[in-house]
């Protein structure tokens, strides 16, 4: 099962789902605005009139479709991964040409799942033990038909090494007109996740705690609610 059309098309209808990012990247707000999104172009125009940098903050409104795009209030969280790419930032189902929302079925796999991920970045950079980067909570609806991963055990896109094969699927599903895919965490055992090829497969997005990560010099060992100040251990299971 390693043909993009040997996948299924599953409904994929989660409430309360959960994406975590990074406290860094604040709303935007075109994106905020209750204007239509068809008018946008327009709205850009006449701002950068006045804020010749407001490009720099929206990015890149091109990369999503006018039918596709959302807007209102939260909508930050579901545009800017669209419009804010780059090739030096790929992940597993974009080769960073163009944008995926990624989104987790419960909390606890988004948690892990970015712990994985900020876990090598800190590695790499040999980064000193403590406190790092605050992180968001971002609880969200999504309601998609998307290819499902989920049956293929072994399949070459769930590889927890290399994107060579999620990339290159993702690009042929999304060229044919996919909306997305949905797939078993490769970071949480028994966790799913859900790659949105295009914003308006989420809805309702609230921004929901704050979040602290640990480093200990060779893992994320402790999470902070920023909030109350619980501070939880992370226990990596076999």
């Amino acid at each position: 099962m390693s043909g993009a059309d040997s996948l299924p098309v599953s409904p994929v209808r989660w409430t309360g789902a959960v994406r975590i990012i990074r406290s860094a990247f604040p709303p935007i707000d075109l994106f905020e605005d209750i204007a239509d999104p068809a008018d946008w172009p327009l709205l850009i125009s006449a701002e950068q009139k006045t804020n010749p940098r407001i490009m720099s903050s929206i990015g890149n409104l091109d990369l999503v479709p006018v039918e596709r795009r959302v807007g209102g209030p939260g909508a930050s969280w579901l545009m800017a991964p669209f419009t804010h790419v780059s090739a030096d930032r790929p992940s597993r189902f974009t080769d960073g040409s163009y944008g995926v929302l990624y989104v987790a079925k419960v909390f606890e796999t988004a948690l892990f799942e970015t712990i994985h991920h900020h876990a090598r970045f800190m590695a790499r950079t040999a980064e000193a033990p403590g406190w790092t980067s605050q992180f968001r909570e971002i609880v969200l609806s999504i309601s998609a038909d998307l290819q499902d991963l989920r049956g293929a055990a072994g399949h070459p896109a769930l590889d927890s090494e290399t994107y060579m094969a999620s990339q290159g699927l993702a690009k042929t599903l999304r060229s044919g007109g996919a909306d997305g895919v949905v797939y078993p965490s490769v970071r949480h055992a028994g966790g799913e996740c859900a790659a949105l090829f295009y914003p308006d497969g989420a809805a309702n997005p609230v921004q929901g705690r704050h979040l602290d990560y640990h480093w200990d010099g060779a893992r994320v060992d402790l999470v902070r609610d920023a909030g109350s100040g619980a501070v939880f251990r992370v226990v990596e299971l076999p």
